[in-house]
């Protein structure tokens, strides 16, 4: 099994949208705001395939901050039947070389408090944890927030 990864693009929409459903319930963006994520002209957003069949995507966007670039990633998710496949990880690594193309000095995104599975998987890929975010997904669903410095 190889996973491909390219640049997602409108036209993987609709498979982005059902996956990011599947993961996600309240708190799941809604197709519009991933359609304007995915034109946005300061994002980088990639799928991952195995077999031709979209298992999963990453959008995080890049912010000039005075002098230093960073990203925000808003959104990782793996379909359920392509999980423990490390689709995530290979997601996370092919945007982290482009972010360093492109001279971004450091990277955040959240996940929820409880949700230990994706801040293992974050950590292990050099996140390190920021600070905790009070009603972050909603009225008593806290996040955290990470943070990785990509030199």
């Amino acid at each position: 099994m190889s996973i491909a990864v390219r640049q997602a693009t409108s036209k993987d929409l609709d498979a982005i949208w059902e996956i990011e459903k599947e993961c996600f319930t309240v708190e799941a963006f809604t197709k519009e705001q991933i359609a304007h994520l995915l034109e946005a002209s300061s994002g980088i957003s990639l799928v991952a395939q195995i077999d031709h069949e979209i298992a999963g995507f990453i959008i995080g966007l890049i912010y000039q901050n005075d002098k230093k670039r960073s990203c925000h990633i808003y959104t990782i998710d793996v379909s359920s039947k392509h999980r423990r496949k490390r689709v995530a990880s290979r997601l996370l690594s092919e945007l982290e070389g482009i972010l360093i193309k492109r001279g971004v000095t450091t990277c955040y995104l959240e996940a929820r408090i409880n949700n230990m599975a994706a801040q293992k998987l974050y950590q292990k890929q050099g996140y390190k944890k920021v600070k905790q975010l009070k009603d972050y997904y909603g009225r008593g669903i806290h996040g955290i927030q990470l943070k990785k410095d990509l030199f």
